[in-house]
């Protein structure tokens, strides 16, 4: 019996779109969509990076998440200061902390929602297969937008 692949990506996509549905309405009060607390997020896990670095860290084109930071910057969730030529380098403010440290508590609640129909062990397979699928991705980065 063969695996019928367009049907697994399909599913993997659903499972994605349910999550960040659920992510970005558990949110709203909080403030922020998912694409704003990942960027958060990311520059929580890379302070001071360029635009560039953290439009690749979230998937996004660089236009893109220069529109996002100027949003995020205009909230006060952000600071973006000048750096070399003409990077910009950016931080969490006090109140970006604070949406991100909200956010993570509801994250954990949207994943046990979202994984609460798989047992641990399921869960742990889980996590090893997408490993082993990602794993040309983890060694070479431009291999994402493949």
């Amino acid at each position: 019996m063969t695996t019928d692949l367009e049907a697994l990506g399909q599913a993997i996509k659903r499972a994605q779109y349910r999550n960040h549905r659920a992510m970005d309405a558990a949110l709203r009060p909080v403030g922020v969509s998912l694409v704003q607390w990942d960027a958060l997020r990311a520059i929580a896990r890379m302070p001071h990076a360029s635009g560039h670095d953290l439009a690749v860290a979230t998937f996004q084109s660089d236009q893109s998440f220069g529109t996002l930071a100027a949003r995020l910057s205009d909230a006060g969730h952000i600071t973006r200061v000048a750096g070399r030529g003409r990077r910009l380098e950016h931080s969490l403010t006090p109140s970006g902390e604070a949406a991100l440290r909200a956010g993570h508590e509801i994250a954990a609640d949207v994943l046990e929602d979202l994984f609460a129909p798989l047992a641990e062990a399921d869960r742990h397979n889980l996590a090893e297969v997408l490993a082993a699928l990602l794993h040309d991705e983890s060694a070479n980065p431009d291999a994402a937008g493949r």
